[in-house]
């Protein structure tokens, strides 16, 4: 049995002998391990082990911003999607509040991403209403920009965020500062019609002017420009809708003298510390006065446009059909001769 192994080993040296001399090896298996070297530790990067689940209130903070300031479209809807589920459960969990979630994810409205402001559109409708109506004014600003944007897609989300916001607060809408004027300013804008209202700097101006934007008679275009319509239907039938009148009270009157009010900003009306405003900046907190400031700018242009786009027919016209309705129920009542 000796002489026979030390056989086999000695077959096997000249083996690896030969091989030496030839310059070939044996070929390694497709599924070869280097297992040759070694190692005192092994480093996982960016984890960490605890006892301890992370602190909600971080993690909320945290998302927050990294929805709001992260260059990357996936980490934003990521983390919007993480916030959404957070304001969804019952009870919500929101520690810092609706206002600073808005003002950290309104700039998003804009957003270059559209799964990103399709994932903020679901975080605001998540928001609790009664939250959300004292920030309208703010809310505002980033719709009329969004709206008069360069980009068709983000208009068409930014209409989105109208109806929802038309949904929740439509009396703050239209009855804020510049909620009303500039608000009607940037929807005539969007849908081209602006080139309607004549220059107040120069009669006999030339040069160039603004064309509209929407494509009318092509299929994307007209669908755009139908819901434009739309929602400014929505926005006008708020705003001409009569106020509810309260019950005979006797005791009213010495209760709007004596008692404080409960609103947000009772003496916002007198703009006592903010910017002078012009007539499009200012607050139009009843019907009467939207209806006169309508029928001053708009009403006789907007007519005009209304009977164009019904002539198109198809989506559009029925949505400038349910327009045409709203301004004549809205401004039907509405006595110049009266008003002023």
């Amino acid at each position: 049995m000796g002489s026979s192994n030390r056989k086999k080993k000695e077959k096997q040296k000249d083996f690896q002998k030969t091989k030496l001399k030839v310059g070939k090896t044996k070929p390694k298996a497709s599924n070869f391990t280097d297992t040759s070297f070694k190692s005192k530790a092994i480093v996982v990067a960016q984890q960490s082990l605890s006892e301890d689940a992370p602190d909600p209130v971080e993690q909320f903070k945290h998302n927050l911003s990294l929805a709001a300031t992260s260059r990357s479209d996936s980490q934003r809807k990521d983390a919007l999607a993480f916030l959404t589920g957070q304001l969804s459960v019952n009870p919500p969990n929101n520690p810092v509040g609706t206002p600073v979630v808005l003002s950290k994810l309104l700039p998003l409205v804009s957003d270059a991403s559209a799964p990103v402001r399709t994932q903020l559109l679901k975080l605001f409708r998540a928001l609790p209403a009664p939250e959300v109506r004292p920030v309208a004014e703010k809310i505002l600003l980033f719709i009329r920009a969004g709206v008069t944007h360069l980009s068709a897609e983000i208009r068409d989300d930014t209409l989105s965020v109208m109806e929802w916001l038309l949904d929740v607060a439509g009396d703050e809408v239209v009855s804020c500062p510049g909620g009303w004027m500039k608000t009607l300013n940037s929807f005539a804008a969007m849908m081209g019609w602006s080139t309607l209202v004549p220059s107040t700097s120069s009669k006999t101006s030339k040069g160039w002017t603004s064309a509209p934007k929407s494509t009318f008679g092509a299929l994307k275009g007209g669908q755009s420009y139908a819901r434009q319509i739309s929602v400014l239907a929505k926005f006008l039938d708020i705003g001409f809708h009569p106020e509810k009148r309260s019950a005979h009270n006797p005791q009213m009157y010495w209760d709007n003298l004596n008692r404080v009010s409960r609103a947000t900003n009772p003496f916002a009306y007198l703009n006592i510390f903010g910017a002078p405003r012009d007539e499009d900046g200012e607050m139009y907190a009843d019907r009467e006065d939207r209806q006169r400031a309508f029928n001053r700018k708009w009403r006789s242009l907007m007519t005009k446009a209304v009977d164009e786009a019904k002539k198109e027919g198809g989506a559009v016209g029925r949505a400038a059909a349910t327009l045409d309705q709203v301004l004549k129920e809205g401004m039907g009542d509405y006595d110049e001769t009266v008003s002023g």
